[in-house]
């Protein structure tokens, strides 16, 4: 077969509010083409989020056929695709029929909150009620966050997957899996397999020998026979059964954030980027040392090329609402029309005028892991204006970001020196410039932010059977960057940051359980004393009064 000139690699980047189908140049990393559509997410009641995993499925492939329309019209070939790789929205869990194909349950996103109460629970089994009990097995908190928890709470709440799980027809994974599973054939042919980037988020992978671990499993009550393969980030899984690239092998995954850690080509120790979406998600390199966190951070996968290849870890931390915030602003408060549209809001004033905006819808994560934390509006005046709470929202994502990157340099012993960034909030100017005038380091913007299903790409064409991406010989020098400094002294910087935790401490401990009811031992004897004497005593004067009148 001859060699083709500039092979290229595609990349499905399915991620929380859309799904892309991005392909790339292999000899230049630069972006050819590509297609992207929008995935509607469900709130059906407070705190829950969810999709639905067939038009998460369907937009994958739309998003293929659309984008290999877009290649021929530029004369190139769907041929010259040599391989895909699949990056993907962590976290959020999916269950389906082996049988049928079908799902079991809408998937649960990552921020969803319902399971609060099953944390709880698992909390209390704890020796010491320890919500970091399971962190020298897998590196992760006892929280809402994470893939085991919801899985539980479907086993638990959800007749249709216990009765799945016991007849053995369920299959549960990440939406990698999902994807994977379908695209390579379905029921009696889908290639059930995650790869360890996304199984060090489910709370079951040990994350020292990269294997589903029986303590964790029985922690959670979840049997290992509907668990996907684990396998390294950049090998030949299987191949699409259909479509325009049909018999094409998928030889990459990677968990979005450590997809943008590779996009970035941050490889060395130290090394560190920053994912600006829907949440904001930090990750350190700290290369084949796993270091346990001290602070509240995360210790998870970073990537693993290959399966002979070494195992990498990192740092993370993890914001659970960045570009979300922006989106409240246009959909809930219709104060923008579109998101990009907040910054030209923010503009129109120099400071918020002493407004800080915490939030917390969805709790706070890293360092915190509250769950109960809400958002919260602080220092507001007769003087506040749309301009100023729209400054006030995106400072909220840089005062996030500074508190992850505080507790990451506490764990590392290393501080940053400046922050590579990417993800499609990093198009702002004003936020880039705000993030480096509240962390007092440079921040440095890729002139090409598509990192995330770069390093997707970039995985599978690395994969050995595949081989036309050389990554052993590319450097983050040849990545051409914006770099912004920061601009404001060290005092007013530290001086805004201790508002912003005045903030925080307002927001935490907001959603108290059980609102409604009232019992001795929430209001205390002398509080429901006082209530009762007041209304006996009117209750006395009013039949006074009626006895008094009758004579």
């Amino acid at each position: 077969m001859a060699k083709v000139e500039n092979p290229l690699v595609g990349a499905v980047d399915q991620g929380t509010s859309s799904t892309r189908f991005l392909i790339f140049s292999s000899e230049t990393a630069e972006l050819v083409t590509y297609h992207q559509t929008e995935i509607k997410q469900y709130y059906p009641k407070d705190g829950w989020v969810e999709e639905d995993p067939i038009e998460i499925l369907q937009s994958v492939k739309t998003c293929i056929e659309k984008a290999t329309e877009n290649l021929k019209a530029l004369g190139r070939s769907p041929n010259d695709i040599k391989c895909i790789g699949i990056t993907n929205q962590r976290e959020t869990t999916v269950v389906w029929d082996k049988v049928t194909g079908l799902p079991l349950y809408n998937a649960i996103v990552w921020l969803d909150l319902r399971t609060s109460s099953t944390v709880e629970e698992l909390i209390d089994k704890t020796p010491q009620k320890d919500k970091d009990y399971l962190r020298p097995y897998c590196g992760l908190p006892i929280t809402t966050y994470f893939s085991a928890v919801k899985l539980k709470w479907l086993i638990d709440h959800s007749e249709e997957v216990r009765k799945a799980v016991e007849q053995d027809r369920c299959l549960f994974g990440t939406v990698d899996s999902w994807l994977l599973w379908n695209m390579t054939g379905g029921p009696g042919r889908g290639q059930h397999v995650t790869d360890v980037t996304n199984a060090s988020r489910t709370m079951l992978m040990n994350i020292h020998n990269l294997q589903w671990d029986d303590k964790l499993c029985n922690f959670f009550s979840i049997p290992k026979s509907i668990l996907p393969a684990i396998h390294s980030s950049s090998e030949i899984y299987g191949h699409v059964v259909d479509g325009p690239l049909k018999n094409l092998p998928i030889s990459g995954i990677l968990g979005d954030q450590q997809a943008a850690l590779v996009g970035q080509t941050c490889f060395s120790v130290g090394q560190a980027k920053n994912t600006y979406g829907t949440g904001c998600f930090l990750l350190y390199n700290t290369g084949t040392n796993l270091v346990e966190s001290k602070t509240g951070v995360l210790t998870t996968v970073a990537y693993k090329l290959g399966k002979n290849k070494p195992v990498v870890y990192a740092l993370e931390g993890a914001v659970a609402i960045a570009g979300a915030c922006v989106k409240w602003l246009r959909d809930n408060l219709g104060i923008i029309q579109s998101a990009p549209d907040v910054e030209k809001l923010a503009s129109a004033v120099d400071n918020t005028a002493g407004c800080y905006f915490v939030p917390a819808f969805s709790g706070l994560f890293c360092p915190y892991w509250q769950d109960d934390a809400r958002g919260t509006i602080c220092g507001l005046t007769q003087y506040t204006n749309k301009h100023h709470l729209g400054r006030a929202a995106l400072e909220a994502v840089c005062f996030q970001t500074r508190e992850v990157l505080d507790a990451m340099n506490k764990d590392s012993g290393i501080p940053l020196t400046s922050l590579q960034v990417d993800g499609g909030m990093t198009g702002n100017n004003l936020l880039m410039q705000l993030q480096a005038d509240l962390l007092g380091i440079n921040v440095v913007r890729p002139s090409m932010t598509e990192t995330t299903a770069l390093g997707a790409a970039m995985a599978a064409g690395y994969a050995e059977g595949v081989k036309v991406w050389d990554l052993d010989n590319l450097g983050s020098n040849e990545i051409v960057t914006d770099v912004f400094q920061p601009s404001i002294r060290e005092r007013e910087r530290d001086q805004r940051f201790g508002r912003w935790k005045m903030a925080v401490e307002r927001s935490l401990n907001w959603a108290q359980k059980d609102e409604c009811k009232v019992s001795l031992e929430d209001t205390g004897f002398w509080k429901t004393l006082g209530i009762g004497w007041f209304v006996w005593t009117s209750f006395g004067l009013v039949m006074l009064a009626n006895f008094l009148h009758n004579r």
